[in-house]
Formats: C-alpha cells, structure tokens, sequence
C-alpha cells in the first residue's frame, strides 16, 4: 500500500472535518472543533507547520560513505527511529465513525510496536477510553505510552492504576490539555496544576513521567523541579489557545535549559522525515507526529501505519546522509538554517 492509497482511502471515511490533505498544515481544517482544527481562527495549527517548513537543511556529502543509523533510546528502551504517534482521543467524533477509540489503539499500538516506535495514546471523559488505551498497550508487551488528562488527583490516580497494571515503560500528562472545554469548571476541580501538585502525581505513577504541554523555559525548569523526566514541547496543536508561538520557535532555548536534565520531545506540525531532523538539529531529543497516524490507521490499518513510519524512517535516513550526519548524535545546530 502506497502513502497515496491510504490518503484515498481514508477520505472516504474520515468524517465531516478532517479532509485527508496531501499536505496537513491545518488550513482546510482551521477552527473546526469538533475535528482535527485549532482554536480561534487556527492561527497556531498553521503557525507550527509553517515555521518547520522556514528552517532549511544545510547539504554536506563531503564526508564518509558510511551507513546511516536511525536508533535512539529512551528510558532504557531501543527505538528505531526517533518518532513516535502521538495521543489522541474521542476518534469518533473527530475523524468518523470508522473505529472507536479502543479499536483505533488496537490497530496504532501493535503496529507501532512491530515497527520499533511506541505510540502514545489518548484519554477522555468516558472512562473505556483509557482501559482501552492500557489493555492495548499490556498486549504490546508495555510498549506505548499513556497519556492522562489533567484531572483532579482522585481520577488521576484511578487512570494511573490503569497505567501501572498495562506494563508502560512512561507514562505521559498532557498539562495543556487544561484549556480544553470539558476539564473547564468540573468539581472536583481539573485543569492546571502546580509543581507541587504535578509531583504528587509524578510520585504516584512510579515510572518515568512526561510532561507534554511546555512551550516556556520557566515551564520547562517547573517540571524539573517536579520530577518530570521528560518533556513535550507542545501548545496541543493549537487546539488549546490561539496566537501562540510556534513549537519550532521555542524549541531550541527550553531544549537548551532542559539539556542532560530531561528528554526533549516536541510536537506540532512536523509531517516529514525532514522535519524530523530539523526538530533533532534544534535540541529534540525525538518527535511526536499525531494527525497524519491518524489519517494511516483510517486509510490503511495496520498496513497504514506501517507504510507512514517506513515513509517517515526513510525520509530521516535520507535527510541525515545528505547532510553528513550518520547517527542521531552527529545532528548538530549548523546542519540547519
């Protein structure tokens, strides 16, 4: 199956919002929520494809002929590639009613699995959204990461047992989630938390805990002090709040303050193997890719996903040998402009 037959294919299923584009950059979608848009007039979703695309790759081919090694590691685990699928939940109401949440992980997670990546998957309102995510991961041996919404601490640690009993190497908290609708005004409280409040929870899970959601360095150095081992540099897609900067623009400073201290991941936009290089060049030490695993498990299933992380993986090799780059270490800042 060719990356162009699952974009056919999943246009025919994928609900009224998401359009399938060749190119996701968020502007046939814009603001529509629900659907894979952005907040306000979807200025950030569009923001963060973009300044990816502004940042070009200094070619070098004056360097050995040697052969090119895509591997990383994270939390002790061997991966691959440096890229993972990012979480997403409610996959009926936003993408279709081809797959529901926990027939979507069943396909994302062992996939993800068998191609030497972890997916991290999604949480919601509706409690089987998470038992779903943590049985799909237990069958995959503990490879993927969960990610819990910002609830209030009863109903973390209620999804955090979920966690503990699927085997997950990490667990994940996506903190901007705070500023999605249906964490707003809940009793007991949700939504932002402090650092004392986020170690708590960091001291509840007992595996290595990311922070996805931080787009400042002062955010970056709280979650430190917290406990994280690992952040996301994130604005959720610009789902959350318009007119944010671009996650390519932050980057490199909280990468900087966060480095030998925690892992940098970073989403928002980034749709190549390229991008991916980019984003590695600037201080990530990997990448999340959220919408076009989506638009793979619609179109494709199984072998869907599997096509994308082979057109990602080979789109990276291609990129680091043409720029004199022949592991993920050699990436340096000067190979990028």
């Amino acid at each position: 199956m060719t990356y162009k037959e699952v974009l056919e294919n999943a246009r025919t299923c994928l609900g009224p919002y998401c359009k399938g584009c060749q190119v996701c950059n968020g502007r046939a979608c814009r603001n529509q929520i629900p659907g894979p848009g952005a907040k306000g007039d979807g200025d950030t979703a569009i923001r963060n494809y973009d300044k990816w695309k502004e940042i070009r790759v200094l070619m070098d081919t004056l360097c050995e002929n040697l052969p090119v090694d895509t591997r990383c590691r994270l939390f002790g685990k061997e991966f691959s590639y440096p890229f993972f699928a990012g979480p997403v939940g409610a996959v009926r109401l936003h993408y279709g009613d081809k797959y529901s949440d926990a027939g979507y992980n069943e396909v994302l997670v062992p996939s993800c699995e068998r191609m030497g990546i972890a997916a991290f998957t999604g949480d919601g309102t509706d409690p089987e959204v998470m038992e779903a995510a943590a049985a799909a991961i237990k069958k995959a041996g503990g490879m993927g990461v969960p990610t819990v919404k910002p609830w209030n601490f009863e109903t973390v640690r209620e999804k955090l047992k979920l966690v503990k009993e699927s085997g997950a190497f990490a667990v994940a908290m996506d903190i901007d989630a705070a500023g999605l609708p249906f964490l707003k005004n809940m009793d007991p409280p949700a939504g932002s938390k402090t650092a004392e409040e986020l170690s708590r929870i960091i001291n509840e899970a007992g595996i290595p805990f990311i922070v996805k959601g931080i787009m400042t360095v002062k955010g970056a150095v709280k979650a430190r002090e917290a406990g994280a081992a690992a952040i996301v540099v994130s604005n959720h897609g610009g789902r959350v709040l318009d007119q944010c900067p671009a996650t390519a623009e932050v980057l490199p400073a909280i990468a900087k303050e966060a480095a030998g201290s925690m892992a940098v991941l970073v989403d928002g936009g980034i749709r190549s193997g390229t991008d991916i290089f980019k984003a590695l060049a600037l201080g990530a030490d990997g990448v999340l890719i959220c919408r076009p695993f989506v638009t793979a498990v619609y179109g494709g299933g199984v072998e869907g996903v599997e096509e994308l992380i082979r057109r990602l993986g080979g789109e990276l090799e291609d990129t680091m040998a043409m720029c004199g780059a022949h592991s993920l270490e050699e990436i340096t800042p000067d190979m990028v402009m």
